[in-house]
């Protein structure tokens, strides 16, 4: 009798501790078996190119292997599938998106309550592979070819279109530096405003981001002392280039905060988020993949096969850059709003 007590109670001891370990199996279990990645450009893109390869690797650090599957849903400036994700999309999981640098801000910069349908600052971010930087470029030829030169002589600068960083950047250093760049805007993009300035049209360039075909193409002219790099515009240095980076040059406070404003677009990069109200755990789940996926050999390899930049982003670094420049007072906002004016 006191036998089969014993043997009662090890057997309801030993169910207990199966149906905990198959709990916590359960609860280890990713909840979604597919991940729609809904991607804010068209194919083809830069932005495509990223959220596909990250797309085919994420998917294997994740507890049950879910495949990634990418739709395309352009249109409004990103601000189409930032409002699909805050609004419409399941929050299990299941739908996770790759955004366009700018729309993060865009509510902050341009409030529109009807095109901008969602807060940034509630969406799950889950990491960028790619941060960028902007390079201040000027012909050997310039008016002046130094930072202390440049703020008793005006220099003329190749921009964009209205708003954009090649346009808005010159401008900003003249507030916080005190240069005198004159700006040229129009130039349908990269390659054209450097080619003005090749040709003598303009003295230099300020550009947005440093892509692998904007440095291919910089890269022997400075080599042969055609172009000067002087300036880096972005959150982190980059070791190829000698020139500062401007935070470094800018002591004001108020100043800093400007430039980390215009900056966090390129910080953000190829931003990944996932819908806001994920449970928390599903988000680190996804902020733990990505982080494994951005040291993954095989995709690695593949980004370096087809030449994208790594410089990769945690999602917790996104939120806290975009907590931080959504408390900025008013009065800077306007600041930086009428520098594209």
């Amino acid at each position: 009798m006191v036998m089969n007590r014993w043997r009662r109670r090890v057997g309801a001891a030993f169910f207990a501790c199966a149906l905990a370990a198959s709990g916590a199996l359960a609860q280890d279990v990713y909840p979604a078996k597919s991940i729609e990645m809904i991607v804010a450009n068209t194919v083809g893109g830069g932005y495509d190119q990223y959220a596909r390869v990250v797309a085919r690797h994420m998917g294997k650090h994740i507890s049950g292997k879910p495949s990634i599957i990418v739709r395309n849903m352009p249109g409004a400036g990103g601000a189409r599938a930032a409002n699909y994700l805050a609004n419409v999309a399941a929050r299990d999981g299941s739908v996770i998106a790759l955004f366009t640098r700018e729309v993060a801000l865009a509510p902050l910069l341009a409030p529109s309550p009807t095109a901008y349908q969602f807060k940034a600052e509630e969406f799950g971010w889950i990491g960028s592979p790619q941060q960028d930087l902007g390079l201040m470029i000027v012909s050997a030829k310039a008016p002046a070819t130094t930072l202390e030169a440049m703020k008793t002589r005006q220099v003329v600068m190749s921009g964009t279109g209205p708003g954009s960083g090649p346009s808005m950047f010159p401008l900003m250093l003249n507030e916080v530096l005190g240069t005198r760049f004159k700006v040229v805007p129009g130039y349908p993009g990269s390659q054209e405003a450097l080619l003005a300035v090749e040709n003598g049209e303009v003295d230099g360039h300020v550009s947005g981001g440093s892509s692998a075909a904007f440095r291919g193409r910089i890269n022997p002219l400075v080599a042969q002392g055609q172009m000067h790099v002087l300036l880096q515009l972005g959150m982190t240095k980059d070791p190829a280039y000698p020139a500062p980076l401007v935070l470094d040059l800018v002591t004001d406070g108020r100043d800093r905060q400007l430039l980390e404003l215009a900056f966090t677009p390129q910080y953000l990069g190829r931003p990944l988020a996932a819908p806001p109200g994920l449970p928390a755990a599903v988000l680190q789940t996804l902020r733990t993949a990505f982080d494994a996926t951005m040291k993954d050999p095989d995709f690695l390899a593949e980004a370096q096969a087809q030449q994208l930049d790594l410089n990769p982003v945690t999602g917790q670094e996104i939120a806290d850059i975009l907590r931080r420049v959504y408390q900025l007072p008013d009065d800077l906002i306007q600041r930086a709003n009428s520098l594209g004016k």
